[in-house]
């Protein structure tokens, strides 16, 4: 998918939501919950999706709460992005895997992602250096997502260190707009720091930004789009727990779907 079709979503649906699919079998509905976590993880994905995909652009699979469940976990992971591509395919799809690695692993990373199990974009770690992002930038169509200031209490360890005079976040994301373009490369600036927002839309300010931390870890949707929205959106706004996670009953699709509802942020 290109910047422009992404941009052709925002627009049509009037939204830039994405719903994170961090699918946690011990909080899934009760009634769902039959002792066989992988069909019942599949089941519960399938109901969100159709829910949600009306207010939604984005679908993001968090890779750690797949890879927990094993092999069939993995082909959960695998089913749930054949079920999006056949019955929702306008939505842009995101491994939310962090990876960040070098040489051919990193390669690897990019073949099993894009190729094996069909995402979009995929969020990597930047600390090893731009060898560990280059891989993911030979496929057309296809984005990094690098992680450059994120919403955890402890990013401030790292992230806000300086060089030359620039927090280490501008100097990654500097660099890595220095190897990619906006047709490529994204970041993941947390919707927890959206004091930052203005300021990094100022030196960054076509690349598309994947804002987690809204709603559960207390960002604001309204400071994330005042802040770092751009003339065309340019921005993808997750909420995870949020929406899975509206109720617990047997009424947890549609709870789901009034959670996104309330979501989808206007452009206007």
């Amino acid at each position: 998918m290109t910047t422009q079709e992404l941009y052709g979503q925002i627009r049509r649906k009037h939204s830039m939501l994405c719903v994170g699919l961090d699918t946690d079998y011990v909080k899934l509905p009760p009634h769902l919950r039959t002792g066989h976590p992988a069909e019942d993880v599949l089941a519960f994905n399938k109901a969100i999706v159709d829910a949600t995909a009306p207010y939604c652009v984005a679908f993001k699979p968090n890779l750690a709460f797949y890879e927990c469940l094993g092999p069939e976990g993995l082909r959960v992971l695998g089913e749930t992005v054949e079920y999006i591509r056949l019955h929702h395919p306008e939505q842009f799809l995101i491994a939310d895997a962090k990876r960040g690695d070098i040489g051919n692993t990193a390669r690897m990373y990019a073949k099993s992602l894009f190729e094996t199990f069909d995402f979009d974009a995929v969020t990597l770690s930047p600390y090893m250096g731009s060898e560990t992002v280059a891989p993911f930038l030979d496929y057309p169509g296809r984005f990094a997502i690098v992680v450059a200031l994120s919403s955890n209490p402890s990013a401030a360890d790292f992230q806000f260190a300086g060089q030359d005079g620039k927090p280490l976040y501008q100097v990654v994301m500097e660099k890595m707009m220095a190897i990619s373009t906006p047709e490529n490369m994204m970041f993941v600036v947390g919707a927890t720091k959206a004091d930052k927002l203005k300021e990094i839309r100022g030196f960054c300010p076509d690349n598309f930004f994947l804002v987690p931390g809204v709603g559960a870890q207390g960002g604001s949707a309204e400071d994330v789009m005042a802040a770092g929205a751009n003339d065309r959106g340019g921005l993808l706004i997750n909420s995870s727990r949020g929406v899975l996670y509206a109720s617990s009953g047997e009424d947890f699709a549609d709870a789901a779907a009034g959670a996104a509802r309330s979501l989808a942020f206007l452009l206007s």
